[in-house]
């Protein structure tokens, strides 16, 4: 049976996963997953079992909450959109805790997804900088 494209992008968190366990070398963007899992103990046994792989999730994914993490932190890196790196550091002078700045940023960009994606436009980087911006 093939692997579906959920599944794969998937088994990278499991990868990560398994190469922290076992002390191995972690390639850049592992090394990013694995300081987002650390920071979501919550989810740890989750990755003990592959069988979870394939699990549906009813309620919060993880999957697509760590996603969203590692979308943020792009985000910043590359400060795309124009002016989100800004938005950032002053969230976090007001907020003093990264990781709640991130979460608030990931509601706004979930938030502007849905809406895309309800739509079936392009998602409006500017109303996604303008949500960051009332926070």
């Amino acid at each position: 049976m093939p692997v579906s494209e959920r599944d794969h992008m998937r088994q990278v968190f499991f990868d990560a996963w398994k190469k922290h366990q076992n002390r191995a070398l972690l390639e850049p963007l592992e090394a990013q997953i694995m300081t987002i899992m650390m920071q979501h103990p919550e989810y740890h046994a989750l990755f003990n079992r592959q069988e979870n792989l394939t699990q549906d999730f009813q309620d919060q994914n993880p999957f697509v909450h760590m996603s969203l993490h590692l979308a943020v932190q792009e985000q910043i890196a590359t400060d795309r959109p124009p002016g989100i790196k800004a938005v950032y550091a002053k969230f976090c002078v007001k907020l003093q805790d990264t990781h709640l700045v991130e979460h608030q940023m990931m509601e706004c960009l979930a938030s502007v997804l849905w809406h895309a994606q309800m739509t079936g436009k392009m998602p409006d980087e500017r109303e996604y900088l303008e949500k960051l911006r009332i926070l």
